[in-house]
């Protein structure tokens, strides 16, 4: 995959423009493709030991009754959340002053009836929404506010959060919420034994203390770490940049998953399941190998490659052009669409900040 080096803000307050069509659901989907080949594999009884790893948010619980209705059909949306956990030792790897995690990626996934295809929703970070009135993990309530980027609401307020103001802004019910976070990845892919990226520049990233020459490499954990967190050394140092990156990695993680003989080998197959639960974080509803089990085989007929990626319309702020905010009534239309299960008109499709979709 080509790097791509389209001007996008990085992770100060003061983000460049967002570029050209952000293809940054697929390495989530992806995410969840793993996912299904762990969980729902033919191995699955030998997993049965570690469902305790599964770490879980009682979405319902912290939102309460103030949601929309679910959709009519039995088509399914979820809200799907990249972390990258900066504490401890991983915080060595940036030079991020944010402690603890943050939400690099959110896209809320539809699938339609059918379970056939599914079509990716991607939100971008620096865009202006209005937070509505929140419950913290601790019982303390946060005031509604407007004007909030919405990549502030997880660090400030936590995933509940997120989940209620995606829901307030787009009226949509979000049925599932499923977190990876990519620090979780650098046991997995000791575990499988590595990961086989190819780049196609050289990447020198004095922060990350990642070195690559152009051509093909095979990455341990720690290399692979530094390789999806990297920006600095490629393009124009952009976080469109490094969602590249990711997205390269999470293909590349998936076919080397799909290598792997797990009926050969139980005690690798454990392993690697075991490392793979420890880097989720989901709804109460998925909070067990066995509902995960369920949950991938009625998503077997989905091929990644074939998903549809569409990023939220947006304009520019008139208040402040380094931020974003949902355009109309592209924006209106989009979400429509996806309430009543329908087919996503093009021109909803359009992000006049982008001038495209």
């Amino acid at each position: 995959m080509s790097q791509v080096s389209t001007p996008q803000h990085s992770d100060s307050d003061t983000p460049a423009r967002p570029g050209r069509k952000r293809r940054i659901g697929r390495w989530i989907l992806l995410s969840l493709a793993v996912l299904v080949l762990a969980g729902a594999g033919t191995a699955y009884w030998l997993y049965s030991g570690i469902d305790g790893n599964i770490k879980h948010v009682d979405i319902d619980k912290a939102i309460g009754d103030d949601r929309p209705e679910k959709l009519p059909t039995s088509g399914q949306n979820i809200l799907i959340l990249g972390s990258d956990s900066r504490a401890g030792a991983n915080a060595k790897l940036d030079d991020d002053k944010v402690a603890g995690a943050r939400s690099d990626t959110v896209l809320v996934m539809h699938i339609p009836e059918g379970r056939k295809k599914a079509v990716a929703i991607s939100i971008p970070r620096d865009t202006l929404v209005t937070r509505p009135e929140c419950t913290r993990k601790n019982g303390s309530t946060v005031a509604s506010a407007k004007r909030v980027m919405f990549n502030s609401i997880y660090s400030q307020v936590g995933p509940a959060c997120v989940v209620k103001t995606v829901e307030q802004i787009s009226g949509i019910r979000m049925d599932h919420y499923v977190e990876v976070d990519f620090a979780g990845f650098k046991d997995l892919v000791d575990a499988i034994g590595g990961v086989t990226v190819t780049v196609d520049e050289d990447i020198h990233d004095t922060v990350s203390g990642l070195n690559l020459t152009k051509g093909t490499h095979r990455l341990n954990g720690t290399e692979s770490l530094k390789f999806v967190r990297t920006r600095y050394g490629i393009g124009d140092g952009s976080d469109l940049g490094r969602i590249g990156l990711q997205q390269q990695f999470m293909l590349a993680l998936l076919t080397e998953i799909q290598k792997q003989d797990l009926l050969g080998s139980p005690v690798k197959a454990y392993k690697i399941a075991d490392q793979l639960t420890a880097a989720l974080t989901t709804d109460s509803d998925l909070a067990s190998l066995t509902k995960l089990a369920e949950f991938g085989r009625s998503l077997k007929g989905i091929n990644p490659s074939t998903m549809e990626t569409i990023m939220l319309p947006v304009s520019y702020d008139r208040i402040d052009p380094n931020r974003v905010v949902a355009a109309q009534p592209q924006d209106s239309t989009l979400w429509k669409a996806i309430r009543t299960d329908s087919t996503i008109p093009e021109s909803a499709k359009k992000s006049p900040a982008t001038g495209g979709s």
